[in-house]
């Protein structure tokens, strides 16, 4: 396990083993997120759009049109109302 210390203005160093398995480089922007169970997580905020091509798309769906997303978006709401 890797540590710092915390300075007195509450910063701390992020060892270069772990800036670089997040690739943060000098700039970069983070997230800290507390999740269910009460760890604190740091998420890296950089990554390239390019990276993300193709992650959502499943073979053999299509895309939706923006109506599509519209309609859907609509009965989402309107289920949210008859609750």
């Amino acid at each position: 396990m890797l540590s710092e210390i915390v300075s007195g203005k509450g910063e701390i160093v992020i060892p270069l083993e772990i800036r670089n398995h997040l690739k943060i480089q000098p700039g970069s922007k983070v997230a800290f997120v507390i999740d269910e169970e009460g760890r604190v997580k740091l998420i890296p905020l950089n990554v390239p759009v390019e990276t993300l091509s193709g992650k959502l798309h499943r073979p053999g769906m299509k895309a939706a049109t923006i109506e599509e997303m519209d309609l859907a978006i609509a009965q989402s709401i309107a289920s949210l109302h008859q609750e």
